[in-house]
């Protein structure tokens, strides 16, 4: 099978938002009027950001959620993706469980596939999607205020944990291990949230190397500090890691490092004013998405984490790194 062979049994299909789609030498968006574009790209190589085994069809759901929590994180709305695919070889039982995933989650989000590339080369996987949001109400990592509350959604943790039981370093039950291994290899992007929360959230990020230094992120951008309060942050741990640290099978140290420096997890971390808990609240529901208050923004830079008659823990939890 040929290169275009390839693309147009797995790659190809009709548009309805693009102005142009697959098959010329640019795609063509159009924003409705009054919005501007969000743009984002990650890139994922196996051996770096996935094992070789991974279930390809778990593999494009993957390649194209990351992207989807950019866009989430900026309260933008998707509209279409390219895809970049270096294969080794032609495998097309492989082709098809991977594009399955991917066309799944994209027909899920309204987001269309409207160009990219195909080479020979080690196998990686690098998509840009788009999409849009109103002038002037993107959410950015820069707009947390003093005083603001803390959010995060979802549950922390699981990712984290399959990754280290694949890794070797921790032995998990067969169940347990499964039902850690979704929420590593098939994250769901919070893009409804992230929409519903425009207005109402002062800055946003997707946590996608660690709470910890993702959150830094948005402290360093807004000119603040921020304390994380640990009895509160301990309401959202995701089942399996809270299972595995009730059952002995790791230390509570091993149970901060999931929850605070793990990644993968792709939720939302987000800033609003205290005045906006109702509001955050109903959006929350609206969205059938937990959310849980778990600290404040401070005026001191830097980020703390303290227990619960206020003491500040040493802690080392800081964002993935690949070059570190």
């Amino acid at each position: 099978m040929g290169e275009f062979d390839l693309i147009k049994r797995y790659f190809t299909r009709p548009t309805s938002r693009a102005a142009l789609g697959v098959g010329d030498d640019c795609a063509l968006l159009q924003p409705a009027p009054g919005m501007q574009l969000a743009i984002s790209s990650d890139m994922l190589v196996e051996g770096r950001h996935f094992f070789a085994d991974v279930d390809p069809q778990a593999l494009g759901h993957k390649a194209l959620a990351v992207n989807l929590s950019d866009l989430a994180a900026c309260g933008a709305r998707p509209l279409a993706f390219t895809l970049a695919l270096a294969l080794p070889q032609v495998d097309e039982s492989w082709l098809q469980g991977f594009s399955s995933g991917l066309w799944t989650l994209a027909e899920a989000h309204g987001c269309e596939l409207v160009g990219g590339d195909t080479t020979q080369g080690p196998l990686t996987i690098c998509i840009t999607v788009f999409g849009e949001v109103p002038r002037g109400q993107a959410l950015l990592r820069s707009g947390a205020q003093v005083d603001d509350d803390i959010y995060v959604s979802g549950t922390l943790g699981d990712a984290r944990l399959a990754l280290d039981a694949l890794r070797g370093k921790v032995a998990l039950p067969p169940d347990l291990f499964e039902r850690s291994r979704i929420r590593l290899e098939r994250p769901e992007p919070r893009v409804a949230l992230g929409q519903a929360l425009r207005g109402i959230a002062s800055a946003a990020i997707d946590i996608s190397d660690g709470l910890g230094g993702d959150l830094q992120h948005v402290l360093h951008a807004s000119g603040a500090g921020g304390r994380i309060d640990i009895d509160d942050a301990m309401q959202f741990i995701a089942d399996g890691a809270r299972i595995a640290w009730a059952s002995g099978l790791f230390s509570y140290e091993n149970l901060l490092q999931c929850v605070l420096a793990g990644g993968d997890d792709y939720e939302l971390a987000f800033t609003a004013p205290a005045s906006a808990r109702a509001a955050v609240a109903s959006v929350a529901e609206g969205c059938q998405t937990p959310v849980h208050r778990i600290g404040k923004v401070e005026q001191s830079r830097g980020l703390r984490i303290v227990d619960a008659q206020g003491q500040e823990i040493t802690h080392r939890f800081s964002s993935f790194d690949h070059f570190a």
